[in-house]
């Protein structure tokens, strides 16, 4: 039986990477780690570790130590800041004595700056959302349309993107971004948004993908998606797969705007959408076992048609002697 770390276990995506885990045929050991000792996911998982910060110093020793403690053969991270991590540290990733699911690094650097993505969209010749760093609220306004959008370039999740009416709101989130803020125009609707799961093979193809329209909840994830089937959609994603050579789970959002599916961002991890996919066929935890640990390419998922609403649920523990 494979041992499987997964980090994050207290957001949505480590969730969803363990009920991935949990749905395949052949049983994992799921070795689960958090910063928060009471993480909800705690339970599902075989074995469970408290976390230091990801940004610490004491990282890089935890994560050895788990791995040699608890016989970890793949590492899953399963929040955005451990990709970061992972995928900064060359030192880290070098010394491990296990597997990790991981993009590549220089993808990864690029996909997280908005920025110098969009750059190299307009570069490669790829349709690309208008978007600016400098300038007035007229002048950005006579280049994007008002209202338009503000967000951190190193953001996720829709963390910090507001609209911006008038000159006052640029100056508020100006002063809260500081100088890693980009502007941008409004495409689509909130009704026209798409996210596509797309395992890249490394090489400019990949092993098959999963679309689905969506809406996000107030946190910034997936909250209700229904599979949808697109050539368009399809074409523009594999063209992106082409030029970026993504490697593993990546995952893509769009805007149609006219008929055009625009690039919202790319963000090459699980996406916090992976147990909706794994319902539907496409599970990105069990493809990664195959590519990552058994070096082989994933068979192409069949996906079911269907919808998904996302709802809260209550993680119940009684002091012991009240149960």
């Amino acid at each position: 039986m494979h041992s499987v770390l997964v980090t994050g276990v207290g957001a949505i995506i480590g969730q969803g990477i363990i009920k991935s885990l949990r749905a395949l045929d052949d049983p994992v050991r799921v070795v689960g780690v958090d910063m928060m000792p009471d993480a909800a996911a705690r339970e599902w998982c075989d074995d469970f570790g408290q976390a230091p910060s990801t940004a610490s110093e004491e990282f890089p020793a935890f994560v050895h130590d788990v791995v040699r403690d608890c016989g970890v053969d793949l590492i899953i991270p399963g929040i955005p800041q451990d990709v970061t991590r992972f995928a900064a540290d060359d030192e880290l990733r070098e010394s491990l004595a296990c597997r990790l699911v991981l993009n590549r690094p220089e993808f990864i650097r690029t996909a997280h700056d908005k920025w110098l993505m969009h750059e190299a969209l307009c570069e490669a010749g790829i349709p690309a959302i208008p978007s600016c760093l400098t300038g007035d609220f007229e002048e950005l306004s006579k280049t994007l349309g008002a209202p338009f959008l503000i967000k951190p370039r190193d953001g996720f999740a829709s963390q910090g993107v507001a609209h911006v009416q008038d000159a006052s709101d640029l100056a508020y989130w100006r002063r809260l971004h500081g100088e890693r803020f980009m502007a941008q125009k409004i495409v689509g609707s909130d009704d026209s948004e798409y996210t596509v799961g797309a395992f890249g093979l490394g090489d400019g193809t990949h092993a098959g993908l999963i679309a689905m329209r969506r809406r996000l909840d107030r946190a910034g994830a997936t909250g209700r998606a229904t599979v949808v089937q697109s050539t368009a959609l399809e074409e523009t994603t594999a063209a992106l797969v082409a030029h970026f050579r993504p490697e593993g789970p990546t995952n893509f959002q769009f805007r149609e705007d006219d008929g055009r599916f625009l690039l919202l961002e790319i963000n090459p991890r699980i996406s916090s959408s992976t147990s909706l996919r794994t319902a539907f066929g496409y599970n990105e935890a069990g493809m990664s076992l195959d590519y990552y640990l058994l070096g082989r390419t994933p068979p192409v998922p069949s996906i079911r048609p269907g919808c998904a609403v996302r709802y809260t649920e209550d993680v119940i523990r009684y002091d012991r002697g009240n149960r």
